[in-house]
């Protein structure tokens, strides 16, 4: 059996489709960092261990939850994910092998209420891995643990429901940005013309043509146009994190 965990705060409307996907793969632990809506209630209708701490930052969040859960093997959901069937099976195999310590998970996009196209390449992350073995950074945003070990590739996907309407996406990656660029420039990124003025247009490419989002229609080219924003966000908002800190010295 595995231990998943679930960081949330307002995930009222998803929290319930995610605790009920991954049923019996063991122990579900829920930290919730001041919902006001039923979020708390739910999760613990549906049997998860729920618990309260408070924001310290999306990666600070997670380390914190991980450590709760009291089996070898973890996975980390989303409260507007959910596992798939096919996923649900090719976990409970992929656990009892002792020559992995963590496996990446493909990303299936649902987007403005769609699901993306089976051709489109996904993004896939390390979501499942031995608790002993992985570890979350300092990243604000978008963090993913360093894990220790062989790692391997799963087919079975975890669905994301939550960019819902533009207006959503737009408002993440407006966040996103922000905290990717910070993180840039504490590490000592320094700030490129080329990349800003070249970045929006490849990154376009890359998510309309490489990946093949030009399979989903007008859904495809609205959201790799967003994407190449995002792109040219994080840039941008290196450079205002430059200047800032020039006016500072």
């Amino acid at each position: 059996m595995i231990s998943v965990y679930i960081v949330t705060k307002n995930e009222e409307h998803n929290i319930e489709r995610a605790i009920s996907s991954v049923n019996g793969l063991g122990e579900v632990i829920v930290v919730d960092s001041g919902s006001t809506d039923n979020t708390v209630e739910i999760a613990m209708k549906c049997g998860a261990k729920v618990s309260h701490h408070d924001w310290q930052g999306m990666a600070q969040q997670k380390e914190h939850a991980k450590n709760l859960c009291s089996n070898n093997w973890v996975l980390n959901l989303d409260a507007d994910e959910e596992v798939s069937p096919d996923l649900k099976s090719e976990i409970l195999n992929t656990i009892k092998r002792t020559d992995i310590a963590g496996a990446n998970i493909p990303i299936e996009e649902y987007f403005l209420g769609f699901p993306i196209h089976g051709k489109t390449k996904k993004n896939s992350h390390i979501r499942l891995f031995k608790k002993d073995k992985g570890t979350y950074g300092h990243e604000r945003f978008h963090e993913t643990p360093t894990v220790e070990g062989n790692i391997i590739d799963l087919k079975g996907g975890i669905r994301h429901y939550g960019e819902v309407s533009v207006e959503v996406k737009v408002s993440k990656i407006n966040l996103y940005s922000s905290g990717k660029a910070i993180d840039k420039f504490d590490k000592g990124k320094g700030f490129s013309l080329l990349k800003l003025t070249l970045i929006m247009p490849l990154a376009f490419i890359k998510s309309y043509v490489l990946k093949r989002n030009f399979l989903n229609g007008i859904r495809g080219f609205i959201g790799s146009m967003i994407n190449a924003f995002y792109a040219f966000l994080k840039e941008a908002k290196l450079y205002e994190a430059y200047l800032k800190g020039n006016q500072k010295n």
